[in-house]
């Protein structure tokens, strides 16, 4: 879940530690998100850099994003797509990884599996037995 921003008082100057501050973030995360095309860089005014406010409601956008598992080059894609109107691409990204967490899931039922069925031979297994655990690491035997 995404750390709740301090209340920031949007009259003054939106500089990088102010927007880090404001959205729950430290200035680097800022400036990786800006080095990966997420946040554009503001051109300098004054001799510093100013940020839209929107640019704290962009960065809770790719925390949440985050959260749900979507990596920084998917959310980039949804960043372009903000707008919602091509929902076709947007369920694309969307089915992708919904697709990647059904494998994921998949692969840790296996694991799951295989490691109980080891855990259970290694607890009926006598005292005179090779571990079935320690034997199937180092290949002798595959898990059921």
């Amino acid at each position: 879940m995404v750390a709740r921003p301090a209340p920031l008082e949007v009259a003054s100057p939106l500089t990088i530690g102010r927007l880090a501050k404001a959205a729950g973030v430290g200035v680097e995360t800022v400036r990786y998100y800006q080095s990966r095309g997420l946040l554009r860089v503001p051109a300098a005014n004054g001799g510093f850099r100013v940020y839209p406010v929107a640019a704290i409601d962009r960065i809770a956008f790719i925390k949440r994003a985050q959260a749900l598992g979507f990596s920084l080059d998917e959310v980039r894609s949804l960043l372009d797509l903000e707008d919602g109107r091509n929902r076709r691409a947007i369920q694309s990204v969307t089915q992708a990884r919904l697709g990647q967490i059904e494998d994921k899931l998949a692969d840790l039922h296996r694991m799951r599996g295989a490691l109980s069925e080891l855990l259970h031979r290694c607890r009926q297994a006598g005292p005179m037995q090779a571990c079935p655990i320690i034997e199937t690491l180092a290949g002798a035997r595959s898990p059921a």
